[in-house]
């Protein structure tokens, strides 16, 4: 048996049993726990760090000679809920069946840790000696984050804690162009959120004569229709630059032309390019009257508002403003307030070292494969990392067998599933990573 089936069947096991932990928004430390008894086998002593007992973090580290910088593989231990009845296997069950792992958490993200895990517990055995220290740091409370148990607790508890690259998720999706070429995504950084609550004004009134009164819901309803889905209005970021800069082969004379000739390349881009052209404001949450029989005076909607790197509150509230046009809302009083602070965007340099690393490693395992910046619409455990201790922090974690779609399709929903073969992919390019950056 080779080494690289020896390492397959490992990361599935690893793989597998995470899955069956059930760390819904929750009982992380399990997970946690199991991690440090399989790190121990390996020569590895890891601790469990936790705020709330149930809520544990992972945290190891090969000392390194002090010659290059650190480098941390990064995760987070809880999943989203699951419904079992809209499973074709069950999702804590972690079920093989013709190639495919099924399991909440197969792609987001127990993958990538099981992956990570192992290439740390790999490079542990087989005595490597990096020149700068090697973290591991697999976190509680991503999904949510309301708890305050996770990464920017950790971080705030661990000073020491401050790596100058890290690997995390949020890329790694293989991308076959229209045009032929080949590109990996690699997750430069988040977009921040600055949530706006937008209130119609009206004048209360009783429901049954819908004229008496003013009903600050069909107020509401035109500001809605103004604000439509919530795309932003395209303006010019020097992220989106960059990740036109890869795809087309002509400079862009537009943010509006780059999108229109980008967005052909491939069916994700359609979704996935628009909200990189500034601030997204989606309605989301609504508010109206307490009562059937009363017309409210006010009704109110939430925008999940996401934000570039840089974008401030005032920028955010101006951005809704125009959405909303001053010409068009005579008539149709309204208050804008914030009910949230905003938590800033952030992203980390596309031709650092890390991803010239990843580059090289292509170069060399996938002949032709380029890499494409993104800055990733969600938000990750990445902007702690940066804001804390100026990481240099990305999303990279390589498929090739399983398509685009499918990743996309089982991100949060059912029937989440990777290719068991990507698993090895991972193992294989974690390890190429550490030695290539710190070897």
């Amino acid at each position: 048996m080779s080494p690289g089936t020896d390492l397959h069947e490992e990361v599935l096991r690893v793989a597998r049993d995470l899955i069956r932990i059930d760390t819904t928004n929750g009982n992380e430390t399990e997970a946690a726990a199991y991690l440090r008894d399989y790190l121990a086998a390996a020569g590895v002593e890891a601790e469990v760090v936790a705020r709330d007992p149930a809520r544990g973090n992972l945290v190891a580290r090969l000392p390194g000679t002090g010659e290059a910088p650190s480098l941390a593989f990064v995760g987070h231990l809880d999943v989203v809920p699951a419904d079992p009845q809209d499973w074709t296997h069950p999702p804590f069950e972690a079920v093989v069946e013709d190639g495919w792992l099924f399991g909440r958490g197969a792609v987001d993200m127990k993958d990538e840790v099981a992956a990570r895990c192992v290439a740390f517990a790999e490079l542990a055995r087989s005595g490597f000696r990096p020149r700068g220290d090697l973290w591991l740091v697999m976190v509680a409370d991503e999904e949510d984050g309301a708890a305050d148990v996770g990464m920017r607790w950790l971080l705030e508890h661990r000073p020491d804690l401050r790596p100058d690259l890290a690997v995390n998720e949020g890329g790694g999706q293989r991308l076959e162009l229209a045009d032929g070429r080949v590109l990996l995504m690699l997750s430069v950084g988040e977009k921040g959120t600055q949530p706006v609550r937008l209130t119609a004004l009206g004048e209360a009134g009783h429901a049954s004569m819908p004229t008496l009164g003013d009903n600050a819901v069909v107020r509401l309803g035109e500001l809605l229709r103004r604000i439509g889905p919530g795309l932003a209005t395209p303006g010019r970021s020097p992220l989106l630059d960059a990740t036109h800069e890869v795809l087309l082969e002509e400079p862009a004379t537009s943010v509006e032309d780059g999108l229109r000739r980008a967005t052909p390349l491939h069916p994700t881009f359609a979704d996935g390019l628009p909200p990189l052209a500034g601030t997204t404001m989606a309605p989301t949450l609504l508010a109206g009257s307490t009562a059937r029989n009363v017309m409210p005076a006010r009704a109110s909607v939430e925008l999940d508002c996401r934000i570039l790197p840089g974008v401030e509150a005032d920028d955010v509230l101006a951005a809704v403003r125009t959405r909303l046009g001053d010409d068009l809302t005579e008539g149709v009083d309204y208050e804008l307030s914030l009910p949230e602070p905003l938590v800033p965007g952030s992203a980390s340099a596309p031709d650092g070292a890390l991803p010239a690393a990843i580059a090289a490693w292509l170069a060399e395992t996938d002949p032709g494969t380029g890499v494409l910046p993104v800055l990733c619409t969600g938000y990750t455990d990445s902007s702690f990392l940066r804001a804390a201790g100026d990481t240099a922090a990305y999303g990279f974690s390589p498929f090739r067998a399983t398509p685009t779609e499918v990743l996309d399709e089982g991100v949060h929903n059912a029937d989440e599933r990777i290719h068991v073969d990507d698993l090895l992919l991972s193992v294989e390019f974690h390890l190429d990573l550490a030695r290539r950056l710190l070897g």
